[in-house]
């Protein structure tokens, strides 16, 4: 059941960082680096071109944070806040595997 673990623990941390979000820590969040290791355990890239298809191959073409419904960037950011990665922003571009398409 390690899915379900990962699934309660995104949904853990979105729930502690929109606390966050809501008191306007957007503006002074730091970029999420790919060396970061929760990026790191995720798979982060901050270009959804990059990812290793071999070893993450639930990716597909057009999958990027900003479709993700983690992400809380605007239309047309080029960085927002992502409720899995609390307090640091993640390219619009970027992927990790903890992508879920916006409904």
């Amino acid at each position: 059941m390690q899915t379900s673990r990962r699934y309660f623990l995104i949904v853990a941390a979105s729930l502690a960082s929109t606390a966050v979000l809501q008191t306007g820590a957007r503006a002074v969040a730091p970029e999420l680096s790919e060396s970061d290791p929760t990026a790191q355990a995720l798979g982060y890239k901050s270009d959804g071109a990059n990812v290793d298809t071999a070893k993450y191959p639930k990716h597909q073409a057009g999958q990027v944070c900003s479709n993700c419904q983690f992400y809380q960037g605007k239309a047309g950011d080029t960085s927002g806040a992502c409720t899995v990665f609390s307090g640091k922003l993640v390219s619009a571009r970027g992927w990790c595997s903890a992508y879920m398409k916006k409904p």
